[in-house]
Formats: C-alpha cells, structure tokens, sequence
C-alpha cells in the first residue's frame, strides 16, 4: 500500500478510535507532505515519490528527537514526552532500519559497486546508498562508517 494511502487509513482508524495523540501526528506529517508538494509543484515537479517522503519522515523523525533533548536537558519532560509520542507513530510508517553489521555490509557492496578507493570517492558512495537503502539507514551514521572505511 502507498503511504499516502496509509496515512490515510490510518488517519481514519485512529479518529475511529479516539486516539488524538496519533490522529495530531499524522496530520502534521500530512501537512508536511502537503507543504512539499507545493514546493514540488512550484519547482515543475509532479508529487513525491515513496522515496522522498521516506525521507520527509526521517527529518521529522530527527527534528523530533533534537526537541526531546533539548526538553529533556530543561526538565520539560510534559513536552518531551509528546515529541516521544510522535516519534512512536512516524516510525510506525518508516521501513525496518538497518542493523549495524546490514549497514556494514550495504556500505561494503556499494564502495564495491562504485569502485571507492579513497575520500574523494565518498559522495558517490553515499548517493549509491541513498538510492539504494532511502528511509531504511542513518545516514549520519553511514556517512560516518563510509568515512572510517574510505580513510583506512
């Protein structure tokens, strides 16, 4: 199923049962999806792909889990605590992560698959991993471990 579609059905399900904490969460990622969809179609560009909106939930995801830090470390637990039940619905839709050893492994075939020999191969091995793992890897962290790899 589409995630539009999803969003969509579970919008409802959620009004259905009275659950305003997601029903909250899931308009705010359709109202994000709907502001870059406006953006898109201002820049002659038809409506987001699977891919970019995977990666529209990842920036809200981590948008969210820098807020919860911050209202953690000044003891705002009310507000960091409805950051944290917005995380639990986006990720509801994300795609499994990766594992450590997967993403190893994912960033091993495509050094291989480029041909990296050294840093300044490093943004096409990045941009082989967006393409090929979107929504399913931290790219701060692969960025990091293509880094390590690339500079040993």
């Amino acid at each position: 199923m589409a995630l539009r579609e999803r969003f969509t059905d579970e919008l409802k399900a959620a009004m259905k049962s009275g659950e305003k904490t997601k029903v909250a969460a899931i308009r705010l990622i359709q109202a994000a999806l709907k502001d870059r969809d406006i953006e898109a179609r201002g820049a002659d560009k038809g409506p987001l792909g699977e891919d970019e909106i995977l990666g529209l939930l990842q920036k809200m995801l981590k948008q969210r889990q820098e807020s919860i830090a911050i209202y953690d470390q000044n003891a705002r637990p009310e507000l960091a605590d409805a950051e944290r039940a917005e995380v639990a619905v986006i990720e509801g839709f994300m795609p499994r992560q990766l594992g450590e050893e997967e993403m190893k492994a994912a960033i091993e075939a495509a050094i291989a698959a480029t041909g990296a020999a050294s840093m300044k191969d490093m943004g096409k091995v990045v941009a082989a991993l967006r393409a090929e793992h979107a929504g399913r890897m931290d790219f701060g962290k692969a960025s990091a471990l293509v880094k390590a790899r690339l500079s040993a």
